[in-house]
């Protein structure tokens, strides 16, 4: 008698949308943000499968958001944008309908921005990683995540010179390395070093790394160049193949610095909303207002449109259109 083959699985609606995103090379958080959205968006109408719903469905959970839970405008966007993907790229559907959806628009706001004293206000409260974290988003212009996820590979002392990698919309971009921190970047990747060989001694050691670079180069992952220059203090597992149990160390999670920034910006008496990102508005602004030009300062931020760099020409002393107050 001849058993027959049982089917394959097929794989669950998330499950889908997982292995779409990551076909797509999509970044982590990006794959998380979306699947919690899609997730919400099932249970927001008493989970029924996305394949019977449509237009009335979206605009009802869209509205719900701003009428409800009284979202930004870029929160609801952000959830839009996560709908459009399941629809599209995993339900594969043709949507007709969507142009009839408005997305919401979302206000102009200006940038919240350090003077320098109140840069080095700030700096100076801080101490150790934080402080230098902190000096790279000042000094070079990263963003959070760019910071945290700084390799060893990517920073070139002999041209002082950033290299980041797979930035905020899939591009690599170069910025500048300040003479100053070169001593104590120099410093910190020692420690790191030191840190790599005690995690090999101990069999650890690996590293999570992008696309099919460790298929590629099957050592690269315990290569001392592709550690994360600030590692977390704990082992964890690839946050993409949590259940293979290899365990290796990770980069520091955001929050380190984000509550030291919070902290230090208290204790400085400085009363303005300010952020980590506030360093990168800040060093777009001051390096405008000492005679930069605007398309190198766009290139350095890795913007994609001069536009969004124009927006720190508001706190300038001759903005772009050329107004000067009648009291000045």
């Amino acid at each position: 008698m001849i058993t027959p083959v049982p089917e394959p699985r097929k794989p669950k609606l998330l499950e889908q949308v997982r292995e779409a995103i990551r076909l797509k090379h999509y970044s982590l958080r990006t794959e998380k943000t979306y699947l919690d959205w899609i997730r919400r968006f099932i249970l927001f109408h008493g989970k029924r499968h996305p394949q019977s719903m449509g237009a009335e469905e979206v605009r009802q959970f869209l509205s719900d958001l701003a009428t409800e839970h009284n979202v930004a405008a870029s929160t609801q966007n952000q959830a839009f944008s996560a709908l459009l993907f399941l629809y599209k790229a995993v339900l594969k559907q043709e949507l007709p309908w969507i142009d009839d959806i408005q997305r919401a628009k979302r206000p102009a706001k200006l940038p919240v921005v350090f003077t320098p004293d109140e840069a080095r206000a700030v700096l100076g409260k801080l101490r150790g990683t934080a402080r230098l974290m902190a000096q790279l988003l000042y000094g070079c212009g990263l963003r959070l995540n760019e910071c945290t996820r700084l390799r060893v590979k990517d920073v070139d002392f002999g041209y002082l010179q950033i290299i980041i990698r797979d930035a905020k919309g899939g591009r690599d971009r170069v910025t500048m390395l300040p003479v100053s921190l070169v001593e104590s970047l120099r410093r910190q990747i020692q420690k790191r070093r030191i840190l790599h060989d005690e995690d090999l001694a101990a069999g650890y050691g690996i590293v999570f790394l992008p696309g099919a670079i460790s298929r590629k180069y099957p050592t690269a992952a315990s290569d001392f160049g592709w550690q994360y220059i600030f590692p977390s203090a704990r082992m964890s597992a690839n946050p993409r193949a949590e259940r293979s149990g290899a365990q290796g160390r990770h980069h520091v999670g955001e929050s380190f610095l984000q509550r030291a920034v919070k902290e230090a910006v208290r204790a400085a008496g400085i009363h303005k909303p300010a952020t980590c990102h506030t360093f990168r508005h800040s060093f777009a602004t001051h390096l405008l207002e000492n005679g930069y030009d605007i398309r190198t300062v766009q290139e350095l931020l890795g913007h994609k449109d001069v536009s969004t760099t124009m927006i720190y020409t508001h706190v300038l002393n001759r903005p772009g259109i050329g107004v000067k107050s009648p009291l000045d």
